[in-house]
């Protein structure tokens, strides 16, 4: 197949390296047989950047697969490349829109950043050095090398990575700052296994809330979280009393969740929510670099939908902005 042909791209992961390649694809995608793969992979709708692949061949850490299946690849092309906000030899940084997963999810086909970064930059070797969910928007870091990841990583796993996010939340904010001190668990009470909440015997997590503008109804604040807990900011801000604009799992009873899940957006859970998706956006990563060890600090502007509710607009959810709820749930990757 033609690598100018919409497909989709596998990045073998270590803890995958060692399996058969039929075997890893049905574990990847159980709603499809082995044998299946196996015709795929000799028809030549799987292939390896590295080798002539078949169904017997044990993967490699770091191989990078190209499915172009059926119902396993895009359809068509891709959608346009996100902001560049910095580039190396080593990274690249960019402004990552609402609603555009970081890496693929579940069986049916999505455009993820990590594929498009790949699309633009073919050649390079691209990994993710951490996450934002679906619906939040910003800054996310991919690394060139492994070396750069590995560092990157460790910048994380060590707190040397200061991050900033700015949030729309509802309500406003009687107080400048707060400090929210507190260990987080599986929410008490909650039939969502997702839904975190306050649980003295859980994770330690500590975030900083500083009000960076008033508006009518909402507030505009900045969070500055000190450890990276699932959710740590959505229930901290929850916590505090002033959840976030359009979050569907804070600041609302599970049955609003429920019936998303059951229903989709109904005209219910659209009056509860006001907005197409939680109103949250990583404005400022500040981080060693991992080739000179020098602070590097990136900035990303608060995006159009956030910045005109900022400016007087009513928060909407029109039809256009719809959110894809099951593939959102089965991410389901923290801030």
């Amino acid at each position: 197949m033609d690598r100018d042909q919409p497909h989709r791209v596998l990045n073998i992961l270590e803890r995958a390296a060692g399996r058969r390649a039929d075997a890893f694809l049905t574990l990847r995608f159980p709603s499809t047989s082995r044998s299946t793969f196996a015709k795929w992979i000799r028809e030549g709708l799987v292939k390896s950047d590295d080798r002539t692949l078949k169904p017997s061949s044990v993967l490699r850490h770091g191989e990078i697969l190209r499915i172009w299946a059926p119902g396993l690849a895009p359809t068509e092309g891709p959608p346009p490349m996100p902001p560049i906000l910095y580039e190396d030899d080593w990274l690249l940084v960019v402004d990552k829109p609402a609603g555009l997963l970081v890496h693929p999810v579940g069986q049916r086909f999505a455009w993820a950043l990590i594929g498009l970064v790949r699309e633009v930059r073919p050649g390079v070797r691209i990994d993710l050095s951490h996450r934002l969910d679906r619906e939040t928007s910003g800054i996310v870091v991919l690394t060139k090398s492994e070396a750069a990841n590995r560092a990157m990583k460790d910048a994380f796993q060590a707190r040397k990575v200061k991050k900033t996010y700015h949030a729309l939340v509802r309500g406003v904010v009687p107080w400048e700052s707060r400090t929210v001190d507190s260990a987080l668990g599986h929410a008490a009470g909650s039939i969502v296994q997702l839904r975190r909440g306050p649980d003295p015997a859980g994770e330690s997590a500590l975030t900083e809330v500083r009000v960076l503008q008033r508006m009518a109804e909402h507030t505009l604040v900045e969070c500055q979280p000190h450890t990276g807990r699932t959710h740590q900011i959505r229930v901290h801000l929850e916590i505090a009393g002033f959840p976030i604009l359009g979050d569907k799992l804070y600041g609302q009873p599970d049955e609003v969740f429920l019936e998303l899940l059951d229903s989709g957006a109904t005209d219910s859970v659209r009056a509860r929510v006001g907005f197409p998706r939680h109103a949250l956006h990583a404005q400022g990563l500040a981080f060693p670099h991992p080739h000179s060890g020098q602070m590097l600090k990136v900035r990303a502007p608060l995006p159009p939908d956030m910045q005109a509710i900022v400016d007087g607009a009513t928060p909407q959810w029109g039809e256009a902005a719809a959110v894809e709820v099951g593939e959102a749930v089965a991410e389901a990757e923290g801030e």
